[in-house]
C-alpha cells in the first residue's frame, strides 16, 4: 500500500505536466486557426511610423537637454 502511494505521488507531477502541455497545445491550435490573420503593415506605413517616432525622440531629447543644468568647466 505504501509503495503504491509513493508511486502515485512520484507519477502525479509528470502526468499532470504532460496533461497541461497537451491542453495548452490543443488550445493554441484551435486559437491559431480560428483567429483572423492580421495583414502586415506596408513598408510605407512602417516608414511613416519610423519618421514619427524619430521626431518624437528628437523632441524628447531636446526637452531633456534643456532641463539639464549646464555643466561647469
Amino acid at each position: 500500500m505504501d509503495n503504491a502511494l509513493l508511486t502515485l505521488a512520484v507519477l502525479a507531477c509528470p502526468i499532470g505536466m504532460g496533461l497541461c502541455m497537451w491542453l495548452m497545445a490543443r488550445g493554441m491550435r484551435r486559437n491559431g486557426s480560428d483567429a483572423p490573420s492580421e495583414a502586415p503593415s506596408s513598408i510605407e506605413q512602417l516608414r511613416e511610423e519610423q519618421g514619427r517616432l524619430e521626431s518624437e525622440i528628437e523632441r524628447l531629447e531636446r526637452e531633456q537637454s534643456a532641463d539639464r543644468p549646464l555643466a561647469r568647466q
